[in-house]
């Protein structure tokens, strides 16, 4: 299978085109999103929330990793392998905390080229199709070189950071909930805010943070918007305070 992780935005033209690119290469291949409202041009962010993601993708399968306000310029285009399971995408961090927290990781740049290679659409033009010829047994054309490592690095580390906001106003951090005690407060949007297990177990409309089904905590509020009543966005750093 291939999937896609990218920020382009799940009603915006730029997946259809990396849908059709994935097609021409590979029409066998089963095709999946697991995210196209990734915060825009936060790569730190995308990074976290990808590897949370990453126990969820099976492995031999191959992920579509883009965002990338650095298309163009100098960043390289990179295919990693963290415990059998295949990114491609930029060299600029995005893959590299699903690639610290793996135990075994292979990094390979990528030196096909289209002949039509556009200036702003690599994840059209090049990461579709690299990613298609990986998953239909094509490596070697892909022209991959092994290499010691990533060239951006941001570490197996947690980050204390809102690193997304679904569409119920919950707010995600790059915690992982099992780091921190079921006494600990998270400081946000000026609240100091305890820990429930459950929307049900707080008052209607009472904010709490839980972990969520991708084992970080989140910031939440039962029937209403946690981030509305916050004010909280993607970028934003979290306090914790322990208990």
């Amino acid at each position: 299978m291939i999937f896609l992780f990218t920020d382009f935005g799940a009603a915006d033209l730029y997946v259809g085109q990396v849908k059709i690119a994935l097609h021409r290469r590979a029409p066998k291949v089963t095709v999946a999103d697991l995210l196209h409202d990734a915060p825009a041009f936060n790569i730190k962010a995308g990074a976290h929330l990808l590897a949370a993601l990453a126990g969820w993708i099976p492995p031999g399968s191959v992920t579509v990793a883009v965002v990338d306000p650095g298309v163009g310029g100098p960043r390289d285009p990179v295919a990693v392998v963290a415990d059998g399971r295949w990114y491609v995408g930029p060299d600029n961090g995005l893959i590299s905390v699903a690639a610290a927290r793996a135990t075994k990781v292979e990094v390979f740049s990528i030196g096909w080229r289209p002949d039509d290679l556009s200036a702003s659409f690599h994840g059209r033009d090049l990461f579709a199709p690299v990613a298609a010829m990986i998953a239909s047994g094509g490596r070697k054309a892909a022209k991959l070189k092994k290499q010691p490592q990533l060239a951006v690095k941001f570490g197996a580390e947690d980050l204390a950071e809102v690193i997304y906001v679904d569409h119920y106003g919950n707010a995600m951090m790059g915690l992982r909930a099992e780091s921190l005690s079921r006494e600990a407060r998270l400081v946000a949007g000026g609240r100091r805010i305890g820990r429930a297990r459950v929307f049900s177990e707080v008052p209607q409309g009472e904010i709490f943070w839980y972990e969520n089904s991708l084992g970080l905590a989140e910031i939440a509020a039962n029937g209403a918007s946690a981030a509305a009543k916050l004010g909280l966005q993607a970028g934003q750093t979290v306090a914790i305070e322990p208990g």
